[in-house]
């Protein structure tokens, strides 16, 4: 270990990133890897419309739905390892052999600015470096769309994320993992894909953190509301 890492771990040591709880080396601390609400086998793995799927290996509530949002709102860019070694796990349990080429949703350059980093893009680098490759630069956000928190109907969020994204570059024969934080309705998801499969890849595959939770815990209005929080972590 250099001596600048040393020193920056005695001064920021390394935390839990869902309970806070100061670490030896950075991870998911013991007590949140049994207590965090994992997806089961059941549950995992989604189908985002036209074959499209995306795998995840947590629910978005409580601890996580904290942890989220410290990660993307609040400067809290340390959980990108922990979050990324999770969507990494998921991905290769999930889709082993199924994808060549890795890449993220990428945000606008306006909130690249704003953020100062793109919380999608670390989660993809941090999923990568397990793996010993490196993301690729396969996608660009060309128009800055409303939040989708601000939309109430399925329909509406599908045609907000119409045409948000543009492929770069000859993507034929490619087969890709696409790379996002939260995947609540998949109109972003499929929407990246969508761009990317119109360019030429071969085939993609998603991976997140996390999904919202299952229907039968928020159904009715507490399930709509929920929805509407969720939908903040995709812009």
């Amino acid at each position: 270990m250099k001596l600048t890492d040393t020193l920056l771990d005695l001064l920021f040591p390394p935390k839990c990133p869902f309970c806070r709880r100061v670490l030896d080396a950075p991870g998911v601390c013991p007590e949140c890897e049994k207590t965090l609400p994992w997806t089961d086998e059941a549950h995992g793995l989604r189908e985002l419309g036209d074959g499209l799927l995306c795998a995840a290996p947590l629910w978005y509530e409580g601890s996580v739905r904290e942890a989220v949002r410290r990660f993307k709102f609040r400067g809290g860019v340390c959980a990108a390892g922990p979050l990324g070694e999770l969507i990494a796990r998921a991905a290769a349990e999930r889709f082993s052999g199924e994808f060549d080429a890795v890449t993220w949703v990428p945000v606008s350059a306006r909130r690249l600015r704003k953020r100062g980093y793109d919380q999608s893009r670390l989660l993809a680098e941090r999923a990568c470096a397990l793996w010993g490759v490196e993301p690729e630069v396969l996608l660009r956000k060309v128009r800055d769309n409303p939040a989708q928190s601000g939309l109430d109907s399925a329909e509406a969020r599908r045609e907000n994320t119409r045409g948000v994204y543009e492929a770069l570059g000859d993507l034929h024969g490619k087969r890709v993992l696409l790379i996002d934080d939260v995947c609540t309705t998949g109109s972003t998801l499929r929407s990246a894909a969508g761009a990317l499969l119109s360019a030429g890849a071969a085939g993609v595959v998603c991976a997140a953190a996390a999904f919202p939770g299952p229907k039968g815990e928020n159904g009715g209005e507490k399930g709509k509301e929920q929805a509407c929080i969720l939908e903040e972590v995709q812009v």
